[in-house]
């Protein structure tokens, strides 16, 4: 499946993608700005703030491109992405959101549930 096939995918059909490409690669991707802060996102459906990851830097690009900030991409080893990112995002009340594309859809879950998925795969 290339790029524009993946982009093109339900919010379902990223987030099984995503399972698969961390699982080979063991790397999750974020997006990060000029002081190395991490982009969260408010969700304006709903009262929450989430993380979003990418299962390649491909991704965080075209993502970033429409940003009226400096955004660069950030790599972060799946061990890492488990021992210090999952319990930090559940201390501070964030839920992670699954390779969000430019569509509107977008699998926002907790990040205990995302490790456990990737655990399982």
């Amino acid at each position: 499946m290339d790029f524009e096939e993946i982009e093109k995918l339900d919010c379902e059909g990223r987030y099984e993608a995503f399972l698969t490409m961390v699982a080979e690669e063991r790397e999750v991707w974020i997006l990060v700005n000029e002081k190395s802060e991490f982009l969260k996102i408010q969700s304006e459906d709903h009262a929450i703030e989430y993380l979003p990851v990418w299962p390649h830097s491909d991704f965080t690009r075209y993502h970033s491109s429409d940003s009226s900030q400096v955004l660069s991409a950030k790599c972060i080893f799946l061990p890492e992405f488990f021992t210090k990112w999952i319990p930090g995002l559940e201390g501070d009340g964030l839920k992670v959101g699954v390779f969000p594309n430019k569509g509107s859809d977008i699998w926002v879950m907790e990040p205990s549930e995302l490790k456990a998925d990737l655990l399982d795969v």
